[in-house]
């Protein structure tokens, strides 16, 4: 859609990038095309505050994932983007911002960030990104749940869940009172250390890993257990300001 800003750039609540918030925020892909010629500039992500601002400012605004705050395109090199037009895609996953942009779009002094040709030969220089690390707890589960399908001989998971759920709820108690003697020792005075937290660590990885595997065990997913701390979030978020709307992005 297009509009017209809500607000001047004056207006804005500072000039000055935003302080992240720690975690990092929920962001969303933003794909920026030249509203002139269609031109392609960028991909860049937004968080809700930075989409908040472009479209009440009508300044491209973003969140960098490498800096780790809010930005504005231009601030330092001065090639800024005004914002004529907002469109959100069939899944609200991703958003299309059309803007005339002054100056070149690209970092390396390009018109658009989109100027090297992909053949055979440049697969190769393809950045491929594999899950984050918390993204990497559902490839975990899938990894446990084909162990339980497959029970592949000499398999740890497919052992422990051979001998049973009172075997494997064992085992998890087992790892949990490991971890809550790491974490005491490691908060006991004098007893913060590298050595200590690392262990703190291991244990906690232990405790989780066996965790999915007596979810599974149990018939559950961890998709529902989020599921279910999302419903308890937003449901006691809904309490303290009825104002507020719940999220009805599709979950994937």
């Amino acid at each position: 859609m297009t509009w017209t800003p809500t607000s001047s750039p004056s207006q804005t609540p500072s000039s000055a990038p935003s302080p992240a918030p720690s975690p990092p925020p929920a962001l969303v892909p933003v794909i920026v095309q030249d509203a002139g010629d269609n031109t392609v500039l960028m991909l860049a992500y937004a968080d809700p505050e930075a989409l908040a601002r472009a479209i009440g400012t009508g300044q491209g605004w973003y969140y960098s994932r490498s800096r780790g705050r809010l930005w504005r395109k231009g601030e330092t090199s001065g090639n800024t983007q005004s914002v004529v037009g907002a469109w959100l895609d069939c899944d609200a996953d991703a958003v299309l911002l059309r803007v005339k942009q002054s100056g070149p779009a690209c970092h390396t002094g390009a018109r658009s960030c989109f100027f090297r040709p992909l053949g055979p030969a440049e697969l190769a220089d393809v950045c491929f990104q594999g899950p984050g690390d918390l993204e990497f707890l559902g490839t975990l589960e899938r990894l446990i749940q084909d162990r339980a399908r497959a029970r592949p001989a000499g398999s740890y998971v497919s052992g422990l869940l051979g001998a049973g759920l009172s075997r494997v709820l064992q085992k998890v108690g087992e790892e949990t009172v490991e971890f809550i003697l790491a974490a005491a020792a490691a908060g006991a005075p004098g007893g913060a250390s590298e050595k200590t937290a690392r262990q703190v660590r291991e244990e906690a990885a232990d405790v989780l890993f066996h965790l999915i595997v007596a979810f599974e065990a149990a018939g559950l997913g961890l998709g529902e257990i989020a599921a279910l701390l999302r419903a308890r979030h937003d449901e006691r978020a809904k309490k303290a300001d009825p104002a507020r709307e719940t999220s009805h992005c599709p979950q994937t």
